[in-house]
């Protein structure tokens, strides 16, 4: 029950959203895809759950071909779009029961209090939907992806307005459901993904840019130094450009960079003479770890 990506492109108009995009999501695995704003995330969610069809390549879902087999596919997945749509008018419960009739699941009451239980609905559940607040509503829209226990399930944005205490509940639930299901997880917060997922897909510009376990994305990119630096005043990044072609250069602020060293140099006291031949004084010069938010930034600017 796994999802495989081959090559799958789509174009509107003459722009490619997703240009030739290739991985894999495995049964009993959460795999984050994350990347900026505009990056192909929602667009790949949308071809995987048949809802738009890819302009090239193949996608396939459990082994069923989202091009010729999308009301087979649209049955085993639970997905829950970046948009809530819900009808706010309904009482949760009334909700519930449409999706699931939606689904002609057998034993109705029972699935709608079990996944009200599952989602922590029960104090809200005789509330109309438009009562409630933004964080229930989101477990609103999760109640709806799970209800008819699912194969694949995927959620874009599933953590958006939810509060610290909800967010460690709703954590928790996902990854108690991870076991015999296949799981797409997108979300900005990426100390969510990296606490959540066992693996990472991150999209730039409609390509792949990083596919791995998150743990061996950070241990690849931990072979390049990087160092803090903070000057006393401000300096034109062309001048730190000097330093050599094998640095990369991420500007904080006027007056703070983050170099990454791709030969893993350690080039602090270059750094502290190019600050005395500019008339310069350093306030800061230290190395950092890589974290997942270090390898996304890296990996995404440009």
């Amino acid at each position: 029950m796994s999802i495989q990506v081959n090559a799958l492109t789509k174009i509107y108009g003459s722009q490619k959203a997703i240009d030739n995009i290739s991985f894999e999501a495995k049964e009993g695995e959460i795999t984050g895809l994350v990347g900026p704003n505009g990056a192909g995330k929602t667009t790949t969610m949308k071809i995987l759950t048949c809802y738009m069809p890819p302009s090239e390549g193949q996608a396939t879902v459990c082994g069923l071909d989202v091009n010729t087999q999308e009301q087979d596919i649209k049955k085993l997945i639970g997905y829950l779009p970046e948009h809530n749509p819900l009808y706010g008018s309904m009482y949760i419960k009334e909700y519930l029961q449409f999706i699931a009739r939606v689904h002609k699941l057998p034993n109705i009451k029972s699935k709608i209090a079990d996944v009200i239980d599952m989602v922590g609905l029960g104090k809200e559940q005789h509330k109309r939907i438009s009562q409630l607040s933004k964080g229930y509503k989101q477990r609103v829209g999760i109640a709806q992806s799970l209800i008819h226990d699912p194969k694949v399930l995927i959620l874009d944005e599933p953590i958006s307005g939810l509060d610290p205490n909800q967010l460690v509940e709703i954590r928790k639930m996902i990854l108690n459901l991870k076991e015999g299901k296949t799981i797409i997880f997108s979300s900005h917060i990426l100390q969510e993904v990296e606490s959540i997922c066992d693996k990472i897909v991150i999209l730039n510009n409609g390509h792949v840019a990083a596919d791995d376990e998150i743990s061996k994305i950070e241990s690849s990119y931990s072979e390049r130094l990087s160092i803090q630096v903070e000057f006393l005043n401000s300096i034109n990044p062309t001048i730190l450009q000097g330093l050599g072609q094998g640095v990369n250069i991420e500007a904080i602020s006027s007056t703070k960079y983050l170099l990454h060293v791709e030969n893993n140099e350690d080039i602090r006291a270059d750094i502290f003479d190019l600050a005395v031949a500019h008339n310069n004084k350093l306030l800061n010069l230290s190395t950092s770890q890589q974290s997942l938010e270090n390898v996304f930034k890296s990996v995404t600017n440009n």
